[in-house]
């Protein structure tokens, strides 16, 4: 029998000029343990003189992680910190009660031109740390445990694996792994957690005997034990924790109910209106421009 419970496809979504591919949330698979959103940013040459440009927007009740293999991404939030993102790091931002951030590609970057390819993630909080105050932590990624065997080289994101743990704090039982493996190299999975998934950003592998291409999510059933070798230099992002229960997404909101998403709502409104002067959602330092709550 396989050990596969669902396969997922990205799907396309212009982020207006850029494309990412959406994995999660999907119809028959909303959530991978506190993985409530997943993308894949690229890979995306920008031209001299182009870049990206995340306006601030809110969160609520969630923690974000950008995970980039190329480029760079500077990233500003309304507690004040201004913090490049950088292949290999962690910028871990817990939104919790609210939080603004923006997303934008710095000036030099944007002169030259550059590559970015990456993941961007959402993990929900457990209900009992969603309205926890927001906080942001940068971690290099020689902070980073790494664990080696054969052929593999994987970094230690978030959570525990392997019987290591990382310095990102976490809410929830948790882990993620961005891996680096030679063709022919065979993938370990952490045993220790529920819900398990791996995601093929280049390269290839096969599980179980069948073979599955880059730009793949494979979600795994609980207990299964699969058998996962690489067909090509892969690129792999190993991923799962402790279900947390349903969740609501509208937007960049995540909550355990639709009261609090309207609530939400209209707090965004309420600041705008009032030009972010001491209103429940405030602009991070030096950004003037907003993105206006989506009617739909």
């Amino acid at each position: 029998m396989s050990s596969i419970e669902n396969i997922i496809k990205p799907r396309t979504r212009d982020l207006g000029g850029f494309t990412v591919g959406r994995v999660l949330p999907y119809a028959k698979r909303r959530m991978v343990g506190p993985f409530v959103f997943f993308d894949e940013m690229g890979p995306a040459e920008f031209a001299p003189g182009t870049g990206i440009d995340v306006r601030p927007h809110p969160h609520i009740g969630l923690a974000t992680v950008t995970y980039l293999f190329d480029g760079e991404i500077r990233h500003r939030d309304s507690l004040g910190f201004d913090q490049v993102i950088k292949p290999g790091d962690v910028n871990w931002m817990t939104a919790g009660r609210g939080i603004v951030h923006s997303e934008r590609t710095d000036d030099a970057r944007r002169a030259a031109g550059q590559k970015i390819h990456g993941i961007q993630s959402w993990l929900a909080l457990p209900e009992d740390a969603a309205e926890a105050a927001p906080a942001f932590h940068h971690h290099p990624k020689t902070t980073l445990p790494v664990i080696e065997q054969d052929g593999v080289s994987m970094r230690l994101i978030a959570g525990t694996a392997f019987g290591k743990t990382s310095p990102v704090k976490t809410f929830s039982e948790m882990f993620y792994l961005g891996v680096e493996a030679a063709p022919g190299a065979d993938i370990p999975l952490p045993d220790d957690h529920i819900e398990r998934a791996i995601y093929i950003t280049e390269g290839g592998v096969e599980v179980d005997g069948q073979a599955f291409s880059n730009a793949t999510m494979l979600v795994f059933k609980p207990g299964s034990a699969p058998r996962i070798t690489t067909t090509a230099a892969s690129k792999l992002m190993l991923l799962g924790g402790e279900p947390l229960g349903k969740r609501l997404i509208w937007w960049n909101l995540v909550a355990v109910t639709q009261e609090r998403i309207d609530q939400a709502k209209a707090d965004w409104n309420a600041s705008g209106e009032k030009g972010f002067k001491d209103t429940v959602f405030m602009l991070p330092p030096s950004e003037t421009e907003f993105i206006p709550l989506p009617e739909d």
